[in-house]
């Protein structure tokens, strides 16, 4: 499988392959890394928020709107910091 591999780039894990850092059915950041590349892997951001290289296979390149990508690469926010809102639904 061929991805385009920018910083920009993003990848659906099909499969997890038995990676405790995968996980299926979610969206990782895909670093360039060519030789990787040449290899039959690819280089992603897993769960340990480190990159690491994994078999191509189990990745489908996504393409994302400007704004998610903008979203997904800013830095990551505690949810326990955060204030929780009351949604109000309309009657």
């Amino acid at each position: 499988m061929t991805l385009q591999q920018s910083s920009r780039s993003f990848a659906l894990c099909v499969e997890d392959g038995g990676m405790e850092d995968l996980e299926a059915r979610k969206v990782y950041q895909v670093l360039p890394d060519r030789e990787a590349a040449r290899e039959g892997y690819i280089r992603v951001v897993d769960e340990s928020r480190e990159d690491y290289i994994y078999p191509s296979d189990l990745f489908v390149p996504v393409r994302l709107p400007a704004a998610v990508v903008r979203r997904l690469r800013g830095p990551v926010r505690s949810r326990s910091g955060a204030t929780r809102r009351t949604i109000r639904r309309a009657r």
